[in-house]
Formats: C-alpha cells, sequence, structure tokens
C-alpha cells in the first residue's frame, strides 16, 4: 500500500462543495452565487450582496427593505460588550479586539438553535450587523472617545463612518466604502472561510466560528496586506524614484506589495473596481503624492511582469482608498473583516445544511517506539 502524498497547505484539495463563490483565476472571474462581481460593485448595496450570499438569491424590495429594518435592529451593542470593549487595552491591535468581541458577541446573545432555521439567520444577521460597530467602537476607544449609537436610518457603510467619527459621512466616503464592502465579502475557500468552516463543524455557533476566522484573518500572509503596500509606498521618494526603486527590488529579488495573488493569473478583477472607485475619489478629493507614485508603480511593474501573470491585486488599491478616507493603517484589515463576514456566515450556514466535522489524517514523521528512561538517567 503506497504512503499518502502530503500537499502543504492544502493547496488544490477541495475541502468542501460550495454554491456561495466561484473564482476562475485564468480568466479574472469571480462571482457570488453567479452574478459577476462587476455587476455586483456597481449597481448593488452591501445589504443586497450580504442577503444573496446568506440566501443564494438576490432579494425582492420588501426582503431587502426588512432586512436593512433587521440589521438596524441587530445593530445596537449590549452595554456589557460596550464595557468590554472600552475595558481593552489601546495598545491592542483592532483585530485582537474584533476578534475578542466577536466570541465575546454570542455570551450576550441568545443561544443558537442549529436544529431552527430562523435562530440560525438571527445569529447570522447579528454578526453582519454588530461587526462593523465593534470595529468602530475600538477606534474611538483607542482615541479616547465614547461610543456613538448608529443609526437605523443609515446603511451599514453610512454607519460605520457615522459611528466611527460622530459626524455626517460624506455621500462619496459612503459609496467607496459601500463599494469596497461588496468587493471584498466573499473569496472561496480562503485561509480564513476554512478555519470559520472547521470550528463551525463542530456544531459551534457563528459568533465562535467568526472570531476563529477573524484569528486567522490577521495573520500577514492572509488580511494585512494592504497595510504593507502603503508602508512599501511611503519608502518611495516621488514619482520619478520608482523605476530606479523598482529596478532595486528586482535585483535583490525582494517582494513587491501589491501585485500578482495565489488564484489570478490575470489582474484581480476586484482590482479593477476597485481602481476606477479610487479614480472617482481621488478626482473628487484631490490627489496624493503616494497615489501618484502607486499609478507609476503599477505602470513599471504591469509592463516588466504583466506577461508572467502578475498584476496588481486588490490590496495595491484598498489601502489608498481606506487612507484618502482617513482611515488609520491598522484598521484596514478589520474593514476587510466587516465585509467578510458576510461570506463567513453564508458558509457557516452552508456548512451546518449537511454538516460533517472535519477531521483530517496527517503523515507522522517522528520517532516511535522508543524506551522510557528515568530522569536521573537521561
Amino acid at each position: 500500500m503506497s504512503s499518502p502524498e502530503l500537499v502543504p497547505g492544502l493547496a488544490g484539495i477541495p475541502a468542501a462543495e460550495s454554491s456561495v463563490s466561484f473564482i476562475d483565476g485564468q480568466a479574472g472571474v469571480l462571482e457570488y452565487r453567479g452574478y459577476p462581481i462587476e455587476d455586483l460593485s456597481a449597481h448593488s448595496t452591501f445589504e443586497e450582496v450580504a442577503w444573496l450570499l446568506l440566501y443564494g438569491e438576490l432579494p425582492s424590495s420588501s426582503e431587502l427593505e426588512a432586512f436593512e429594518a433587521d440589521l438596524a435592529r441587530l445593530r445596537v451593542l449590549p452595554p456589557a460588550l460596550v464595557k468590554m470593549v472600552e475595558a481593552f487595552p489601546v495598545t491592542g491591535h483592532p483585530m485582537q479586539a474584533l476578534q475578542a468581541s466577536l466570541a465575546a458577541l454570542g455570551m450576550v446573545s441568545p443561544k443558537v438553535d442549529l436544529r431552527d432555521a430562523a435562530s440560525k439567520d438571527e445569529a447570522a444577521r447579528r454578526v453582519i450587523a454588530v461587526t462593523p460597530v465593534l470595529v468602530a467602537l475600538f477606534e474611538r476607544v483607542r482615541a479616547g472617545k465614547d461610543y456613538v449609537a448608529p443609526r437605523a436610518e443609515l446603511s451599514t457603510a453610512a454607519n460605520f463612518l457615522w459611528c466611527l467619527d460622530g459626524e455626517e459621512p460624506a455621500e462619496i466616503a459612503i459609496k467607496t466604502l459601500d463599494c469596497a464592502l461588496i468587493l471584498h465579502a466573499e473569496h472561496t475557500m480562503n485561509a480564513s472561510t476554512f478555519a470559520c468552516r472547521v470550528v463551525a463543524s463542530t456544531e459551534n455557533d457563528p459568533y465562535t466560528s467568526c472570531s476563529g476566522a477573524v484569528g486567522a484573518l490577521f495573520g500577514p500572509l492572509h488580511g494585512g496586506a494592504n497595510e504593507r503596500v502603503l508602508n512599501q509606498l511611503s519608502t518611495i521618494d516621488g514619482v520619478d524614484a520608482v523605476e530606479g526603486w523598482y529596478e532595486a527590488k528586482s535585483e535583490s529579488k525582494s517582494k513587491v506589495m501589491g501585485f500578482g495573488h495565489r488564484v489570478y493569473k490575470t489582474k484581480d478583477p476586484r482590482a479593477k473596481n476597485l481602481q476606477i472607485l479610487a479614480v472617482k475619489l481621488f478626482d473628487e478629493l484631490g490627489s496624493t503624492p503616494k497615489y501618484d507614485v502607486a499609478l507609476k508603480l503599477e505602470e513599471v511593474v504591469t509592463a516588466k511582469l504583466g506577461g508572467r501573470g502578475i498584476y496588481p491585486n486588490v490590496d495595491f488599491f484598498s489601502g489608498l482608498v481606506y487612507e484618502k478616507l482617513g482611515l488609520n493603517t491598522d484598521v484596514f484589515t478589520p474593514i476587510f473583516a466587516m465585509a467578510r463576514v458576510a461570506g463567513y456566515c453564508a458558509h457557516w450556514l452552508e456548512q451546518h445544511e449537511d454538516n460533517k466535522l472535519f477531521r483530517p489524517a496527517q503523515i507522522y514523521v517522528g520517532h516511535r517506539q522508543r524506551a522510557y528512561a528515568p530522569v536521573g538517567e537521561r
């Protein structure tokens, strides 16, 4: 009998059947429930997309209205959770705060009955509704400011900006963030989604499952790349220095952040849409030296590496957009999570449709049949 072959990182190994999203990396295609991401980001809203991911179809006007009202109801934080987040050390990372507070959300929410569809739906909706408020709350805690309660009449994107600043958000900021949330809401079986489904397979609730997913997203090989893109751009001394900077990177075989993707072998379709959004945002609010450097870097890298299938990914533009909106660099990944919980919850529901506990095998490479020696004889 031949030994099983190890596939590091389970690369290319199917872990589940799913109807939530589809990727064709060669063609640069991303679809949510069969709908191209280009159409959704151009015409839809995050709330509509969240419904689509959860239930498989676009909502009717009455369904969408009821869903938005439900999110507004669920968005208000329990006082005990507010007090807990306000007690977090301000030196902690926002992703650590989000992971802890999502897990704690389960302690102040009704127990989820996995045999009851309404109970599961409400729990999934609560995660989607509350996550942006939790991110905004910890940002205010770090700034020494009080909690700003969400407003029922505002959308998810508008409420995040409102809860963050306590000021009426600009329409361009709302539209930009809403589109960014759509683009980041789902992306098939990545590391954090897999983590969510593994935790869900133990018959766990979405609070614990999404907390586990956020923990995976916090790792620098998954989330956080947009932070590193901005840090990288800050090291380039103007547009005229881009080509020399790139050549030095190329000679030292150093990675250029924001380019290439493990799945896409053409330009990331999310990057295309986010770039369109970035152009509108910077045209309206004014360009920055960093944005000009980024455009030149895209031109240089694409000319050099485009033939090898290396193009800008979604992280290349998202950090620039978030910085222009006045957001702190280390809150970029929590914004990623604000969007992705919609996908996590869709996968959590799907996992429980026909659940089987994940229990992979291993290939043992350690010692066997060793003789124990008392401590004095070692």
